[in-house]
């Protein structure tokens, strides 16, 4: 079975269940600054399980791109990847446990669906402790449908507990894995008595609890489930390989691979590791670059992501004898992969490869510089009596020219030296730490709180994007917008510095309809009547699918009408005074604009 098949199959198998299929969202986030891209699928709807109303209704399936970047360093080995695909399926206060456990078993078990050996299945549940009890429902429900006794772990909270943050909707989960060891599981075997020969492949989160503080949760009036199964790993599974890159998902990009190295992968695991980071990074880059609100290579937040997975992509380019710009040629081919199952990524081809192209001629002529800041420092280095590069002046080399330690070590091998290598990851850890604290600030508020500024904030947006489109044209979109509880951010695309006229123009704008007191109300229509209406979106929804359109003003007069999954504030006049703080370039052909409510 092909992952396209596996695609398909799953969608199918839960809209037979009476699931709406509803769109994928952007891999970036839309007003919520917790996080620099969308990592799970549940992620876009954080909305609708903390309570709104879905247009799609109660019950949903869906698959998801994400991004994860935690383990980067772990990328290069059989399975880590930074970039996945989440086949997902939800009940909004619908069924609970009972059905989405029978759900699961028959999808995976099922000679209609799937076909995985039972036997090879193994499940966890939660273990319980102070604060909820042992989930002996779900274990219950997993004996029903056929799961044996010592094929159920039940495993602690750090296992077997999601919670969306210190305070909000939580609940027990009950994680399905299968075997990958050789010949069949010994008798007694599950994820608790030998962890490497389990593979995880699904996870059902059962939100039953909101906790209100660290010792009180109390039963939430609508259970949710939200369930997510990793494409890759369920497809390498389904195919009997040993790793996801020996999947389609991947071969033919490692294929490309091998033509511009001239290297046949699987011969020396130096260079696999090499040609594993490159087809798991430029995959990356190319989801991030071509998604509908795709952001381009920068030195902050997102954008610095993507450069650092573009230059190592080039870096492991280099070490297999690459010695020109290459990701280009690669990106057509995961385009060309993947084009079917997301077409934004065919309708942005020229902006993908263009962007890497630039890129990588920008860190090439880094590396150059780099070389060049060691030359300088060369004459002072050689007084050292200890003959040794600082790990401080081996991260700068690093931090600032992007210039790889393996390179640094090199030429201070060339001209006798040692480099501190210990010394530069202390240096490296204290950034990321410095990086992590940054984060937890910007990680304040966020629509996943549904906090009251955030909320006005948010329709703010609206009001903005709509200052901009009658003072500068048509040409503005929205490429995307991060707010949290001190201020708001707005991306969007216009090719020149907006005039200090302009600024105040649209900031006198928006302040008029807040002063205007305007109703905002929600209806939700077919995707076909919103575009009839003139919603404004990025309409990257299925066809035929309901979405939830905000309009501020009145149903003849309105201001702003938009696709918008919410929240809003009832009226602008709620909002406050509203103010732009700055004014900058974003990207090529992007600007960004800052502003503060008051």
């Amino acid at each position: 079975m092909t992952a396209n098949e596996l695609r398909s199959k799953y969608i199918a198998f839960f809209k037979s269940k009476g699931h709406a299929e509803i769109s994928g969202q952007s891999l970036i986030p839309e007003n919520d600054p917790s996080v620099l891209f969308t990592t799970a699928g549940m992620h876009p709807l954080v909305p609708y399980l903390l309570g709104e109303k879905h247009p799609a209704g109660t019950r949903l399936t869906d698959y998801q791109k994400c991004v994860r970047t935690g383990d980067i360093d772990e990328v290069g080995d059989p399975s880590h990847l930074t970039c996945f695909e989440m086949l997902g399926n939800w009940s909004l206060g619908d069924y609970f446990k009972k059905e989405s456990i029978a759900f699961s078993y028959e999808f995976l078990t099922s000679k209609d669906w799937l076909a995985l050996d039972p036997k090879k299945i193994s499940v966890t549940v939660f273990a319980g402790d102070e604060n909820a009890p042992r989930d002996e429902e779900a274990a219950s429900y997993w004996k029903e449908v056929g799961m044996p006794e010592d094929k159920i772990a039940y495993l602690p909270a750090s296992d077997n507990w999601w919670a969306a943050g210190p305070t909000g909707p939580c609940g027990p989960d009950t994680e399905i894995f299968y075997w990958v060891g050789e010949g069949m599981p010994p008798e007694g075997s599950n994820k608790d008595t030998d962890s490497a020969n389990w593979m995880e492949i699904w996870n059902n989160v059962f939100m039953q609890f909101e906790r209100k503080d660290e010792k009180t949760l109390v039963p939430l009036p609508k259970q949710n489930v939200d369930t997510g199964m990793g494409l890759e790993r369920t497809n390498c599974i389904l195919q009997g390989k040993t790793s996801v890159y020996l999947t389609e998902v991947f071969m033919p990009i490692i294929n490309t691979i091998e033509k511009l190295a001239g290297y046949t992968y699987g011969t020396d695991e130096a260079k696999d590791r090499s040609v594993r980071i490159i087809a798991d990074h430029s995959r990356s880059s190319v989801f991030i670059l071509g998604d509908q609100k795709g952001v381009s290579p920068s030195n902050i937040g997102a954008g610095y992501v993507l450069r650092r997975l573009i230059r190592r992509a080039v870096r492991e380019g280099m070490k297999l004898g690459i010695d020109r710009d290459f990701l280009a040629e690669i990106a057509g081919t995961v385009i060309s992969n993947f084009k079917n199952a997301y077409p934004e990524l065919e309708q942005n081809a020229q902006k993908v490869k263009s962007e890497l192209t630039q890129e990588e001629q920008k860190f090439r002529e880094a590396l150059k510089n780099g070389e060049k800041e060691f030359q300088r420092l060369l004459p002072n280095l050689l007084k050292n009596p200890k003959k040794e590069i600082s790990g401080k002046i081996a991260f700068r080399l690093f931090d600032t020219f992007g210039y790889p330690l393996e390179l640094t070590q090199e030429l201070a091998a060339e001209n006798g030296f040692t480099v501190d290598v210990e010394g530069f990851k202390e240096a490296e850890i204290k950034h990321k730490e410095a990086s992590k604290t940054a984060e937890a600030g910007a990680a304040k508020g966020g629509l996943a709180e549904q906090s009251e500024i955030a909320t006005k904030y948010h329709t703010a947006t609206h009001l903005l994007q709509q200052a901009l489109i009658n003072i500068l044209g048509d040409q503005v979109a929205q490429k995307g917008s991060n707010i949290n509880n001190e201020r708001m951010r707005f991306d969007f695309t216009f090719e020149r510095p907006m005039t200090p006229e302009e600024i105040k123009q649209a900031e006198d704008i928006v302040n008029e309809q807040i002063k205007k007191d305007l109703p905002v109300t929600m209806e939700v229509m077919s995707l076909e009547k919103a575009k009839e209406e003139g919603a404004r979106a990025l309409f990257t929804n299925k066809y035929g699918e309901d979405v939830k359109v905000y309009t501020i003003g009145t149903k003849d007069d309105w201001f702003s009408k938009e696709v918008c999954g919410g929240p809003h504030v009832e009226r602008t006049g709620l909002i406050g005074h509203f103010k732009i703080t700055k004014e900058q370039s974003s990207s090529a052909g992007v600007r960004r604009i800052r502003a503060v409510i008051e």
